[in-house]
C-alpha cells in the first residue's frame, strides 16, 4: 500500500521542517519529487538528497506558482500529487499586530495556498486524476494560543476552503485533505515559537513533540490509490495533544 512510484509531486515549503518531512516521505514511497521554496540553498540540498528536483517559488507570487506547476508538466507530463506546505507562523499579539502582519500571513499561508492549487487543479483535471493535501493545523480549529490569531484564522480558513475545493473536483478524480499537525519538533518552532516549543511534551499524552516525519506519513496516505474515497477531510497528527480536556489530565 501506499506505493507512489511513477508518481509526480510538488511540495511547496519543502526545504526544511515539516515539508522536508513531507517531500522525504513521499519520495520514500517512489514518488519523484519536485521540492518549491524560496530556500534554495536548503530546497536544492533536500531536492538533491531525495533524488527530486528544485524550483524556486514565491506563493504569493500567482504568475510564478503558475509557472512552476507548467514547468513540472513540462518535464513529466503530470503532476499527481501537491502538497500544499508553504506557511508562516508569526507571534503576534492582537493589540500589538499591523495591517501589514495580518496581511503577510493571510497572504502566504492562505492566498499562497490558493495560487499553488488553482493551476494544480486545472492539470490534474485535465488528467482526471490528482491528490491535494493542504498543511493545516490544530490551531484554530482545536486550540489557540497568544500571539497566534492571524495564524490560526488562516489554518481553519483552509479547511473550509477543501470542503468546497473537494466537492468541485471530486467528479474528475481529484481528492482534497488536509493534515494538522500538532507540535513537530522543527528548527523554525524554536526560533519563532520557543516559548510553546519548551516544556510542550509534557502536555501531550504521548510526551513527545512530534517528527517531521509524522505528517509525511500522513500526507503519502492521502497522496495514495488507496485514499480514493477520501476528500474534504482533515486528519489530526498530534500525539494526542488536543484529546485532554485540561493539562492536569495529561498522565
Amino acid at each position: 500500500m501506499f506505493d507512489l512510484t511513477d508518481q509526480v509531486a510538488i511540495v511547496t515549503g519543502g526545504a526544511n521542517g515539516i515539508g522536508q518531512g513531507i517531500a522525504e516521505a513521499l519520495a520514500k514511497a517512489g514518488a519523484k519529487v519536485v521540492v518549491a521554496d524560496l530556500d534554495e540553498e536548503g530546497g536544492k540540498k533536500v531536492a538533491e538528497s531525495i533524488s527530486g528536483d528544485f524550483l524556486k517559488l514565491d506563493v504569493t507570487d500567482k504568475e510564478n506558482a503558475e509557472a512552476v506547476v507548467n514547468k513540472v508538466v513540462e518535464k513529466y507530463g503530470k503532476l499527481d500529487i501537491l502538497a500544499a506546505n508553504a506557511g508562516i507562523y508569526p507571534n503576534v499579539t492582537i493589540e500589538d499586530m499591523t495591517e501589514d502582519d495580518w496581511d503577510k500571513v493571510f497572504d502566504i499561508n492562505l492566498k499562497g495556498m490558493f495560487f499553488i492549487v488553482q493551476p494544480a487543479l486545472k492539470v490534474m483535471k485535465a488528467n482526471n486524476y490528482g491528490r491535494v493535501v493542504v498543511t493545516s493545523s490544530v490551531t484554530g480549529s482545536n486550540t489557540g494560543y497568544p500571539g497566534g490569531a492571524a495564524y490560526g484564522a488562516t489554518k481553519i480558513a483552509i479547511l473550509g476552503f477543501i470542503k468546497s475545493a473537494a466537492m468541485e473536483y471530486a467528479k474528475h478524480g481529484i481528492t482534497l485533505n488536509a493534515v494538522q499537525p500538532g507540535v513537530i519538533a522543527t528548527e523554525g518552532l524554536k526560533k519563532q515559537l520557543a516559548g510553546l516549543s519548551e516544556g510542550a511534551a509534557q502536555y501531550i499524552p504521548m510526551k513527545k513533540l512530534g517528527d517531521p516525519e509524522d505528517i509525511g506519513t500522513a500526507v503519502a496516505f492521502f497522496a495514495s490509490k488507496e485514499a480514493k474515497y477520501i476528500t474534504g477531510q482533515s486528519l489530526i497528527v498530534d500525539g494526542g495533544q488536543t484529546l485532554p480536556e485540561s493539562p492536569g489530565d495529561v498522565l
